[in-house]
């Protein structure tokens, strides 16, 4: 039998910005390595990525390909994040006759295309590992959120045998107190672990919930792939790794990603030019903050899915005009709940040239640029990182998912950021700001945010950790089975 000389890997990551974003980076990691690549959108995604980045901009490479699947749900906002709960729902159900169907056309003689040989899954498409075993090829999992997220998770299942999930009443589900709650015997997770420092999804009155249910079932699937990635790494989350290590299948920590990616992907080229933002990016961020002074500006961003009410965009807005300070503000059109983003003249008016707001931009490069001081954010786990490695320090307002444990561990393990809790007040919100730009515990903060940055460098480095664990994951999962073929 002849050797396949070009292995063929499927990259598939969950349908939403903040999944996209890391996956799109370690198939640019693969294909430097060799790999022909195809990476799998959603066609609702196709879509938006070809509207945002232009009609030729999913047209690929001879040996990188873009293609796309259903998945299964009614038609809804084009430019919209979809509703989580039904795409939750979809994906358990609905998406692996897709992707079946897709891999058979890419596996037929006459796709034109190698045959495939591994598929890199996201963990929250965990039917991916079903396909696997159909079609008799390994697969790895990423799992693009942290560390600390994924064993937040994992005990949702502990949370609801000691009778704290569900919640016994909607009231309890928004009372400081009672989420104040210590939970004791938490397994590989810092002290003092209180039940909103879990991800959101246990603040439910119902066991039939079906985000709480979907994310239960994702974690515990993450045992079944041939091997588990990290967009983390080990200095950062050191403690949960080893726990997380007890329980699945060999584990490789291979983050920051976007770091390791800048550094081994060719600049310039048509592979790094590849992009994955869903909403069309604004010019001229970056020429505006070269006329900023160092450490000068806030940046603002809550990501692809956080909403909020106007009376909260208000208070942000006029706290940022109070700060004192010069910011950045990325302002999505569906950040209002059921509505558009509009603020008012005033507002405008009062912070006349010396601010900008956008909807989208290319964060990586603006967090890492020398006139951002602090980063106001949601605490998803790819901006974590990019303020990480930029060694920018944060103001953090969780929204979703494991936002909420991300911020207690940047709060009180890792020293870099401080949380905006409770109710939004433009007064406390400028303060917090000023705090953090000029103040005490701001020097704290950003001395920490510095030796984390260099931490994050020194695991990116040629030949450091995540090199080492992508050299492994490589030759002992992903071509392994092309390793065994005949020459």
């Amino acid at each position: 039998m002849e050797a396949i000389e070009k292995p063929h890997v499927i990259c598939l990551p969950s349908p939403a910005q903040g999944h996209i974003t890391p996956m799109l980076k370690l198939a640019k990691i693969l294909h430097t390595r060799g790999f022909y690549v195809t990476f799998v959108n959603t066609e609702f995604n196709h879509r938006r990525l070809l509207r945002s980045r232009g009609p030729a901009a999913l047209n690929g490479l001879p040996d990188f390909r873009f293609d796309s699947m259903p998945d299964g749900l009614p038609p809804s906002d084009e430019d919209a994040t979809q509703e989580v709960g039904g795409l939750c729902y979809s994906i358990m159900t609905a998406f692996l006759p897709h992707f079946m169907a897709l891999l058979g056309k890419l596996r037929d003689p006459s796709s034109g295309v190698p045959p495939v040989t591994c598929l890199v899954v996201d963990g929250v498409m965990s039917f991916g590992y079903d396909a696997t075993k159909e079609i008799g090829v390994p697969c790895a999992a990423l799992w693009t959120s942290s560390a600390c997220g994924y064993m937040g998770y994992r005990h949702y299942r502990q949370l609801i045998e000691q009778g704290f999930v569900p919640f016994k009443d909607e009231s309890q589900v928004t009372d400081k107190e009672h989420l104040d709650t210590v939970v004791h015997g938490v397994e590989g997770m810092c002290d003092g672990m209180r039940l909103r420092d879990f991800p959101n999804f246990i603040r439910t009155t119902d066991r039939e919930d079906v985000l709480l249910n979907f994310i239960m079932y994702i974690s515990e699937r993450l045992s079944l792939p041939d091997a588990v990635l990290l967009n983390t790494f080990d200095e950062l989350e050191g403690p949960v790794l080893d726990a997380m290590r007890a329980i699945l299948p060999p584990m490789y920590t291979v983050g920051p990603l976007h770091r390791y990616a800048s550094l081994v992907v060719p600049a310039g080229t048509s592979v790094d030019d590849l992009g994955s933002n869903l909403w069309r990016e604004q010019d001229g961020l970056l020429e505006w903050l070269d006329g900023q002074s160092t450490r000068s500006v806030v940046y603002v961003n809550y990501g692809s899915i956080t909403v909020m009410t106007n009376a909260e965009l208000l208070e942000f807005a006029w706290g940022l005009a109070n700060c004192g300070y010069p910011f950045i503000w990325n302002i999505r059109p569906d950040l209002v709940k059921g509505d558009t983003a509009v603020l008012p003249p005033e507002f405008l008016l009062a912070i006349g040239g010396c601010s900008m707001l956008t909807t989208w931009c290319s964060q990586e490069k603006v967090i890492a640029h020398e006139a951002v001081g602090v980063f106001l954010t949601h605490s998803g786990w790819n901006s974590t990182l990019e303020s990480i490695c930029a060694g920018v320090p944060m103001l953090s307002w969780p929204f979703f998912a494991e936002q909420q444990t991300n911020c207690r561990y940047k709060c009180t393990e890792w020293g870099n950021g401080m949380e905006i809790g409770g109710e939004v007040k433009r007064a406390e919100l400028a303060a917090m700001i000023r705090e953090v730009m000029e103040g005490e515990k701001g020097q704290e903060m950003r001395k920490r945010a510095a030796e984390w940055k260099e931490k994050a460098v020194r695991a990116t480095m040629p030949g450091g950790p995540v090199e080492v664990s992508l050299d492994t994951v490589i030759c002992d999962v992903l071509l392994a089975r092309l390793n065994k073929l005949p020459k």
